[in-house]
């Protein structure tokens, strides 16, 4: 059985036409568009879930009583904005292009998203069989933490999302090691550790700051000392699992410590995203991303926040970001407000086990020749919100060669995001049979 590329890039097209833009707010997603999107594709309604208005989550299940394990498709339907001026194409479009889909959200993920649901499809139709429950969630709410979807759904309803095994993000190109190509595979993740500092002042006339007290003064300071201060390299067991995996030539120097900051240089003057990649996945990262001081340019402002993304290691915790918070901006620390916004520890599956050997099976019927590296990600996904419940998660998906690891990286959350459409195809192959496999298990 074969599922038809051009299937699922209209299906793509659509679901970045429906702009389901997530900006953070409630009011933002608006993802019931592609839950209608997917009922009239599929042909049946999910079951609907709507934290806040418009923001709907479905669950599609075609139920195989009990031959095999739960197995769940999870891909959300929600994407991060687009500053139309940075694209050369509209962002929102869905443009075909020189055999690719273009526009936000056609690898993160609604590449994936519609992968999944084509799959699903052939199972629910009966034109392919699964012996246990086979469940599609299109989920609301990824790109802001999941609070009016994965998360909610977990802590609310989780009779009606619980599954055994999840296959959600992400999935990239193959990576090109000593050993050959390999597809990675997200088998855990970095742990958001979002931070906001605040600080108080006294208020006056910006023409007379004489004994008054600025607030932006001392956040400025702090985020200064943070950047000037970065947290050192830290190789988890994860980390060197996925090198040994994949097997670069600078293997060594990339487990060592001392030597992979100048490693991460070497690897940067060739393959940018790479490197962003390598280098948060070896440190606690820290990154003030927002920041918020005064009213009017001749009021002295008596208040100032910044908000900071930080993700933490395996291993690490709130306690390692608060201790790297005291120490880089240093005496003080003391004096400002420090609210710790997500505090979710960094978690995975380990790589063994029914669904990791359906995956290699799948990928040895589909690139023959390539293993699996099992990936530490420095994002977030949906999933993190399941693996405490005991399920085992990875996010895969299979490239053609016209989609390269570097650049794929660079197109999360920036310009110019799009996806081979062979991809699709192979991606939507790779989940028929990794469906398949599992539940000839039993």
């Amino acid at each position: 059985m074969s599922i038809p590329s051009g299937e699922i890039v209209e299906l793509l097209q659509q679901l970045i036409r429906n702009a389901c833009v997530n900006d953070g707010t409630p009011g933002s997603g608006g993802e019931i568009r592609s839950v209608d999107t997917l009922d009239a594709y599929l042909g049946m309604a999910g079951e609907r879930f709507e934290p806040a208005p418009g923001r709907i989550s479905a669950v599609y299940r075609n139920p195989g009583g009990r031959g095999a394990p739960t197995l769940m498709l999870m891909g959300h339907t929600d994407v991060v904005p687009a500053a139309g001026t940075d694209w050369s194409v509209d962002p929102f479009a869905g443009e075909r292009r020189d055999g690719f889909v273009w526009g936000r959200g056609a690898i993160d993920m609604l590449d994936q998203t519609a992968a999944m649901a084509a799959t699903f499809k052939r199972f629910a139709t009966g034109e392919a069989h699964y012996p246990g429950d086979l469940v599609f969630l299109a989920v609301a709410d990824e790109e802001a933490g999941g609070r009016l979807g994965a998360r909610w759904l977990v802590e609310e309803h989780w009779d009606a999302v619980a599954t055994d095994y999840l296959l959600g993000e992400i999935g990239t190109p193959s990576l090109i090691g000593q050993k050959g190509e390999g597809i990675p595979v997200t088998v855990a993740e970095k742990g958001p550790q979002w931070r906001r500092l605040h600080a108080a002042g006294i208020a006056g006339h910006g023409s007379q700051p004489y004994r008054t007290a600025n607030a932006v003064v001392p956040i400025a300071e702090a985020i200064a000392r943070l950047v000037a201060n970065p947290p050192p390299a830290a190789i988890t067991d994860e980390w060197r699992r996925f090198v040994a995996a994949w097997d670069p030539p600078e293997a060594n120097a990339l487990l060592d410590p001392d030597r992979i900051a100048a490693a991460i240089e070497r690897l940067a003057a060739t393959d940018l995203g790479l490197a962003r990649w390598v280098h948060s996945c070896t440190h606690l990262s820290v990154s003030p991303n927002v920041f918020h001081g005064g009213v009017k340019a001749n009021v002295v402002p008596d208040q100032a926040m910044a908000e900071i993304d930080v993700r933490s290691l395996p291993g690490q915790d709130a306690g390692d970001v608060e201790e790297h918070f005291r120490r880089a901006i240093g005496s003080g620390f003391d004096s400002l407000g420090y609210e710790v916004v997500e505090a979710t520890a960094a978690n995975g599956s380990a790589p063994e086990g029914p669904l990791w050997e359906a995956i290699a099976g799948a990928v040895g019927e589909l690139a023959p020749g390539q293993h699996l590296i099992p990936t530490l990600i420095p994002v977030g996904t949906d999933a993190r919100f399941f693996r405490p419940k005991g399920v085992v998660a990875y996010g895969v998906g299979l490239m053609d060669d016209r989609m390269q690891f570097g650049d794929f990286l660079r197109m999360f959350h920036g310009p110019d995001e799009r996806v081979s459409e062979a991809s699709l195809g192979l991606t939507a192959e790779l989940y028929l049979r990794t469906v398949q496999r599992l539940g000839a298990m039993g």
